[in-house]
């Protein structure tokens, strides 16, 4: 994931310090069924589609603009699927980060599948059930998608009392 100019003007002034920031994710099927990945260029993993939101950005805006920007599929945002703070995590070059991620069910409309940026390494459709490997992060998003489920959030145990 590249890091948008207005984070990295932030981090002249924060330093490493924790920043707590807006993250998008896409979880895109075609008419048949299949998922979108792609193979990111940071890990060399598949992956589901996602990023950060750009100031002024809507987070189904962000949906969309991160799915073509990195595979030139068009979509359409179908429902949040869930809402979720994930864990703080350490870059190696010290930055601090704490995202917060809203996953979005995603219809394709349009576009062939390519690598469209230097995010990717390689992009495909799969079908969810034959998925290459993946983190728990993507195959967890593509589970609750494939779902007609109300969005997922996680309650604390204090306010669920």
């Amino acid at each position: 994931m590249s890091t948008p100019e207005y984070i990295r003007a932030i981090r002249a002034s924060a330093g490493h310090r924790l920043l707590l920031l807006p993250g998008v994710t896409a979880v895109v099927f075609d008419d048949r069924g299949r998922v979108l990945l792609g193979r990111r260029s940071d890990t060399g993993r598949w992956s589901v589609v996602g990023g950060i939101a750009e100031p002024g950005e809507q987070p189904a805006q962000t949906a969309v603009r991160e799915v073509y920007e990195e595979t030139a599929v068009r979509c359409v945002p179908e429902r949040v699927v869930l809402v979720q703070m994930l864990q703080p995590v350490t870059y190696a070059n010290g930055d601090h980060c704490q995202f917060q991620d809203i996953t979005f069910r995603c219809r394709a409309t349009g576009g062939e599948a390519r690598v469209n940026d230097h995010e990717s390494l390689e992009v495909g459709w799969f079908e969810p059930d034959a998925l290459p490997a993946l983190d728990p992060f993507a195959l967890d998003r593509i589970h609750r998608a494939l779902r007609d489920e109300p969005t997922w959030f996680e309650v604390p145990a204090e306010i669920a009392e």
